[in-house]
């Protein structure tokens, strides 16, 4: 798409939102009721993408993605009109008598730069929240994922006027033309390195943005820890969509008492899983590109396997890999690795787990495993991190009734329901003051008795 092409949807959503046809709550839902009813329809053609894209099966590309969208936009659908109503909130002695209140109002045009691993859910879930707070909005897919950004464009084509949601597809130079232009908000999910290149362009004209990053997610395995039950949560989450996912445990970091035996649990599970030959099994997907797939295999390290490392490219598969005696000098633990290899640390102390992590750039997520209350509460107090589970991993991003989001290093902001609502929301505060009665104590000329009756109204 040219430069004069993506002007011309950007200019046409501009002067279709300053007609105020967004602003209707009717309208919004209207669109997400649609948008629903269209997704159902084109369910399979989804999934077809998505497996051609990243070798997904129905199974998991409903589960992590249809139907985290299906179930957002349901969300969305039943509480937008209480989201977009007025808050009253109380009104000092001051400035009696009148009406305070919260009202939330849409940006404007927005711009939702989405990344290749979940390409659909990432796509549709931010528009949602975007369009149920009133915007207009240009969605910018990755071109990694070139057959599920045909479908959303499909879609979007079907559901919506390209003043209202449009999508720009392409690669760099496409992403270079929409990060020159003037938004009115901008919604990331990609890179760090990525994102820093977003901000710095929102910063230019000063647009408020969210950044959906990622980061090394740490799963600690405290010495309590039920081995058997972490390890199928664990191998479960990490080796999803061959670990892409911006929220998996990225390393394993645990007690040395009980390495060995959480080891052959990882090892039962892994088999049990994906079977003997995981790069045999239908349901096991595949890395997005050639680029991505030399760069995971580059992380692999012989002489600390202990489970997997097989690999083919000509399919971009990696088998699920676990990696032990890793230290934090290895290659694996400079990079998130968003590939199937699981590293294994351990700590000297639990004190010292924390300390270290810490340490290091806020992750995106943090998981630990253990029965003792205590250490799960100081873990879950003392780091930080953008969200996350005790005893599991990654479900936490799954509910509409908390945001989704990182800190620091591994974002900014968050979405999904009543967040994903206000990300997309500017709440303008207003006084409504009653023109009945009017306190003279404000106007000159200044007196004694004013100046009494001002410190009495504002203690």
């Amino acid at each position: 798409m040219t430069e004069t092409e993506i002007k011309q949807i950007i200019n046409a959503q501009r002067t279709y939102f300053q007609t105020g046809a967004t602003l209707s709550i009717d309208k919004r839902l209207l669109a997400l009721r649609k948008l629903k009813a269209c997704i159902l329809k084109h369910e399979q053609t989804i999934h077809t993408a998505l497996r051609q894209d990243l070798g997904k099966s129905s199974f998991e590309s409903y589960m992590c993605e249809t139907g985290l969208v299906l179930s957002e936009l349901s969300y969305m659908i039943k509480h937008t009109k209480h989201f977009a109503k007025e808050k009253n909130v109380r009104t000092p002695l001051a400035q009696f008598h009148s009406r305070s209140f919260k009202k939330p109002s849409p940006y404007g045009v927005t711009l939702i730069m989405s990344p290749w691993n979940y390409p659909f859910m990432l796509t549709i879930e931010p528009l949602i929240d975007a369009i149920a707070a009133g915007n207009t909005a240009v969605l910018k897919p990755s071109a990694y994922s070139p057959a599920t950004s045909s479908v959303i464009q499909k879609i979007i084509k079907e559901c919506f006027p390209p003043e209202y949601v449009s999508v720009v597809t392409g690669g760099r130079a496409e992403n270079n033309c929409l990060l020159a232009e003037h938004f009115d908000y901008i919604f990331f999910t990609g890179s760090p390195i990525v994102g820093r290149e977003v901000m710095r362009h929102a910063s230019d004209n000063l647009t408020p943005i969210t950044l959906e990053l990622g980061g090394k997610s740490p799963c600690i395995v405290e010495k309590t820890a039920n081995l058997k039950l972490a390890a199928k949560r664990i191998v479960f989450g990490k080796f999803l969509n061959c670990g892409q996912t911006c929220v998996a445990p990225d390393y394993i970091y645990c007690d040395p008492s009980i390495k060995d035996l959480l080891i052959a649990e990882l090892k039962k599970e892994i088999e049990k899983q994906f079977g003997s030959q995981p790069l045999a099994n239908p349901n096991y997907g595949k890395i997005i590109n050639a680029k991505h797939f030399h760069r995971i295999v580059s992380l692999l390290d012989s002489k600390k396997l202990v489970h997997g490392g097989s690999f083919e490219e000509t399919t971009l598969q990696i088998e699920p890999t676990v990696l032990s005696n890793v230290t934090w000098n290895d290659p694996v633990m400079q990079e998130e690795i968003f590939g199937p290899v699981l590293p294994i640390l351990t700590y000297d102390s639990f004190d010292q787990a924390i300390e270290k992590i810490n340490a290091m750039p806020h992750p995106l997520a943090l998981y630990i495993f253990t029965s003792n209350k205590e250490a799960a509460k100081k873990a879950t107090s003392c780091c930080g991190f953008g969200g996350g589970c005790i005893n599991d991993v990654v479900i936490h991003l799954a509910t509409s009734e908390m945001g989704f989001g990182g800190f620091g290093e591994s974002g900014m902001g968050s979405y999904h329901g009543k967040s994903g609502f206000d990300t997309f929301s500017h709440y303008k505060s207003i006084v409504d003051k009653k023109t009945w009665l009017d306190l003279p104590m404000r106007y000159q000329p200044y007196t004694k008795l004013n100046e009494k009756l001002l410190k009495m109204f504002l203690k």
